[in-house]
């Protein structure tokens, strides 16, 4: 199973100059390679202040895009890493273990399970479920279902 952890923004994180501690980049670099180790870890990034981003909202067939910054720093994320585990409880137990990257100790980290191709086996064929598996392997930087 796949899970994302998304690394929810703060109103400091999300600030155009803010970059992590050096202290804490040491830290969470440690962590990361305590999850490569264990084999889990398949991604990890953090993302750039809101400023440089933008919002695409679609309605029907037409959408609007809106530049950044946004102000709801609890909607936001700074980042977020994919590990590969047995199952929910062993991925919140590795995010337990993470250093607080959150400015002021205070902030939240949303673990979410990533469907696999299996999970639409009741709406697709197996023919179509393994075009996709194919497709997805053939991406770069991307992991095949296992």
């Amino acid at each position: 199973m796949r899970f994302m952890v998304i690394v929810k923004a703060t109103p400091e994180s999300d600030k155009e100059a803010a970059l992590p501690d050096p202290e804490l980049l040491l830290e969470m670099g440690k962590y990361n390679e305590e999850l490569g180790k264990a084999g889990i870890l398949l991604a990890a990034e953090g993302l750039q202040p809101t400023s440089k981003g933008a919002r695409v909202k679609f309605s029907g067939k037409s959408c609007t895009v809106t530049d950044g910054p946004f102000t709801e720093a609890k909607e936001l994320i700074a980042g977020f890493s994919i590990l590969q585990v047995k199952s929910l409880e062993e991925a919140i137990e590795w995010v337990k273990r993470a250093p607080n990257c959150c400015p002021g100790g205070e902030g939240e980290v949303e673990v979410r399970q990533v469907f696999e191709m299996e999970d639409f086996a009741p709406l697709l064929t197996e023919e179509q479920i393994q075009h996709k598996v194919r497709a997805r392997a053939g991406l770069p930087n991307q992991t095949a279902n296992k």
